[in-house]
């Protein structure tokens, strides 16, 4: 014994637009997840004597529910990537470790701070001979 069709909310009973309406009628109940199972994201399922109303609500659906997980994988993009940065920016303030420490120059001038002092040091000798 065959199954007869199940007829759609819209009353086709095409038996070649069979998934199309089992995902209308999952989604008449709002139970997305079994419409999704159905193959709601399948972009090539459609009824084409399905009634213009019946289609657009599946278009509609598909549509909504494509944007949804777009935008959520984006939202989890834009988590991960703000989680680097933090994590790059933390790197960044951490002190380095000891062996990195530069020790410092036995001289506490820049090189042209004390250049400057040798100068003025020079003259003033220059200016105390007899």
């Amino acid at each position: 014994m065959h199954e007869a069709p199940a007829a759609c909310v819209c009353g086709c009973v095409d038996p070649h637009g069979a998934v199309a309406h089992t995902i209308v009628a999952a989604l008449r109940v709002y139970d997305v997840d079994g419409a999704i199972d159905a193959g709601l994201l399948d972009r090539g399922i459609e009824c084409t004597s399905c009634d213009d109303a019946c289609r657009a609500q599946l278009h509609a659906a598909r549509t909504a529910r494509i944007g949804a997980l777009a935008a959520r994988e984006r939202y989890r993009a834009r988590n991960a990537r703000l989680e680097r940065r933090a994590r790059e920016r933390a790197e960044k303030r951490a002190a380095p470790p000891v062996s990195e420490v530069a020790t410092p120059t036995p001289s506490a001038l820049p090189s042209a701070a004390a250049a400057a002092l040798a100068r003025a040091r020079a003259k003033a000798a220059q200016r105390h001979k007899p």
